[in-house]
């Protein structure tokens, strides 16, 4: 990256360049061998005391003190993707929430705050779309109140990465002693290639329903309980895929929902013993069909950042990472 003006490096950033995108070089004991600066690209969240902190892609923060930058600068948004479809934050938000309704919510200002029993960290967390309405102190308040009253851990869901995202929130959470837990990425992709995948589809079973053995299958959550069916069968047009296996459990399942021009796929999951045979392919490739069939033209799905298989498996598929998701936990003293 280039810094210089004039053959000098100059520090052209100050702290009224906070919620900007910016690049830095500075001074650093971790440094590489022989180093003298190392360099962090990210969004400004706050000039505090003489020390930056700046809030990358992947939602990682680093903190920078003043004294050792040598250069600094505003940069541009990255660059809009070159293949697959093109999605706002706001847009591609909301649609993987309609995927994944909870069962209960109340609104406070833009922000949504979600339950559903405690399953899952999605169905059970704050969706923060915009202003609360409220001072960030009072508003965060009162959602430890809410969650408090249901006897559920308070979360906040965010996002990084992407233009429009919540770098700031996500620096005032931590200012206010909650930390970040899981973090995962939207990925997103043409759905056509999906579809045309030479996949073995033949022994996929698709329903509009979710029986017992699909949740057989589906058992990271132990028995399920009626939040599990409602949060598992909301959404604009719902889909359960399956292939028989034995003792009455698939050997692979997935779940799709479409809504639009997006398909969302969830829930994709193989027997460890029935891997690497092309089942989850298959799984994927009967939905992708049969989302085309309703109109649907990009897909998205959810991936954590350490499932080396799955995120594997995606890049085959044409899926790229849009941004970075991540709940925050209200860290009780």
């Amino acid at each position: 990256m280039e810094f210089t003006g004039g053959g000098r490096l100059e520090v052209r950033i100050t702290s009224a360049d906070v919620g900007k995108r910016v690049s830095v070089r500075y001074v650093t004991d971790s440094a590489a061998a022989g180093e003298k600066f190392t360099d962090a690209v990210g969004v400004l969240t706050s000039w505090d005391k003489s020390v930056l902190l700046i809030t990358r892609k992947s939602g990682e923060s680093v903190r920078i003190a003043e004294s050792t930058l040598v250069a600094g600068k505003t940069v541009p948004a990255a660059p809009a993707r070159r293949r697959g479809p093109s999605a706002t934050f706001p847009e591609l938000a909301r649609a993987t929430a309609r995927a994944w309704r909870p069962v209960e919510s109340e609104a406070l200002g833009e922000w949504t705050l979600r339950a559903a029993h405690g399953f899952t960290r999605r169905a059970n967390s704050v969706l923060p779309l915009g202003d609360p309405g409220l001072p960030i102190a009072d508003a965060l308040a009162h959602v430890r109140a809410w969650y408090e009253a249901r006897k559920l851990p308070a979360y906040i869901q965010t996002a990084t990465g992407a233009e429009g995202t919540q770098e700031l929130l996500c620096a005032a959470l931590d200012r206010h002693g909650w930390r970040r837990e899981v973090s995962a990425e939207v990925r997103i992709a043409a759905l056509a290639p999906i579809g045309d995948l030479d996949a073995d589809v033949s022994a996929v079973r698709l329903s509009r329903e979710v029986d017992e053995s699909w949740l057989r299958r589906y058992q990271r959550f132990g028995e399920p309980g009626p939040a599990v069916r409602s949060v598992l069968t909301s959404g604009p047009s719902v889909w359960f895929a399956s292939v028989a296996g034995t003792g009455g459990v698939p050997a692979a399942i997935g779940r799709c929902v479409v809504d639009g021009r997006w398909a969302g796929f969830m829930a994709v999951e193989v027997a460890p013993e029935q891997r690497r045979r092309g089942l989850a392919t298959s799984v994927m490739t009967a939905l992708a069909r049969h989302a085309l069939d309703e109109g649907a033209s990009a897909a998205w799905l959810q991936v954590e950042a350490d499932n080396d298989g799955a995120r594997a498996l995606y890049d085959g598929m044409g899926f790229a990472p849009h941004h970075h998701y991540h709940h925050y936990r209200w860290a009780e003293a």
